[in-house]
């Protein structure tokens, strides 16, 4: 298990812990590192797990940890390569090892090709506090292109995204944490409904997050990413007309038809090959349920729709440590 770390800094209410699987991040990791260490509410720790690192990372991970007293590194031994879906949960959960989650109000799984806004956590916590149903929550995902113009990358609002899973620690330990498979960042925030919490991301000017790497495409290429996506889709309960469905959105984009094809591909050649599933029947009754609702009313509706069943069915579990916002302020800023 070795070290357990402790928070630097607890901020009353505001205690949170990054947790970075990171593996030849050389390209990006000093973007992600100034644009986190000086954060308007820094974080009470930051565990980065250097997953068997070949380039230049180690070096610029001992520079920044000389810097900052919250920046803890773990190193593990290199495994032969970058391996997206369970390999990064199992380093998430190698730095979970090092820490007691009942120090910190939040914890997060945090990646390291990003590049953040100054006030994002704050302004993470500022939303939850407002919502003690909000288990977990994040900004929307974003890409700047040569021209330094922002594109969004599509991602529904019903989770938060993968990149920058941000939990009430609370809520993460209801859940059961993360499962270690190919769309573990998609079940998550079902199991978060089916327990009576709200999962969501949502496009607040400061909470706007540039992603440096195109999404699904840090396992070799974004072709191969694609096919990966299926696959997690077959994994995580999805039907197969919801998965066409989503194919033929997702042809909308880069790389455009193959994009489709390839979760699609992905989704059948599992099926095929008699992949394991989620093996949870109230989960796959209640994905499926929720699936049909997206499809018959918009994916918009629908999520209103079950977050207002949450607000009625459950009494609210968050801790407010801090003094939320009037009802009228909280409902202005969402």
């Amino acid at each position: 298990m070795g070290e357990t770390f402790r928070p630097v800094d607890r901020p009353e209410g505001r205690a949170y812990c990054l947790i970075s699987p990171c593996r030849d991040e050389a390209k990006y990791l000093r973007t992600t590192l100034e644009t986190t260490c000086t954060q308007s509410v820094p974080p009470a720790l930051w565990v980065v797990v250097d997953d068997g690192s070949t380039d230049a990372t180690p070096e610029i991970l001992a520079e920044y940890a000389a810097k900052y007293d919250f920046l803890k590194v773990v190193t593990r031994k290199d495994r032969g390569g970058r391996a997206v879906g369970p390999g990064v949960i199992e380093a998430f959960y190698e730095g979970l090892s090092h820490i007691d989650l009942d120090d910190f109000d939040y914890v997060c799984k945090f990646d390291c090709d990003l590049e953040m806004p100054p006030r994002y956590f704050e302004r993470v916590m500022e939303r939850m506090e407002a919502d003690p149903y909000l288990g977990n929550l994040s900004g929307k995902l974003f890409e700047r292109k040569d021209s330094g113009e922002l594109w969004e990358e599509r991602t529904g609002d019903e989770n938060a995204v993968g990149p920058a899973k941000f939990y009430r620690t609370e809520c993460f330990q209801d859940i059961g944490g993360f499962v270690r498979e190919v769309s573990w960042d998609g079940i998550d925030g079902h199991v978060c409904r089916m327990n009576g919490w709200i999962a969501q991301s949502t496009d607040d000017p400061e909470m706007r997050i540039v992603h440096l790497r195109p999404m699904g495409s840090s396992q070799q290429n974004i072709k191969v990413g694609r096919v990966r996506w299926g696959r997690g889709k077959y994994f995580m309960g999805s039907a197969f007309y919801y998965v066409l469905a989503s194919a033929v959105y997702r042809s909308m984009e880069p790389p455009w038809l193959w994009g489709g094809l390839g979760i699609t591909w992905g989704y059948l050649k599992a099926k095929i090959e008699n992949h394991p599933r989620y093996d949870n029947p109230e989960y796959r009754r209640y994905l499926r349920r929720f699936e049909r609702n997206q499809l018959m009313m918009g994916k918009k509706r629908a999520l209103e729709r079950e977050n207002a069943r949450i607000r009625e069915r459950f009494e609210p579990k968050g801790k407010v440590d801090r003094p939320a916002q009037p009802a009228h302020a909280a409902a202005s800023s969402m």
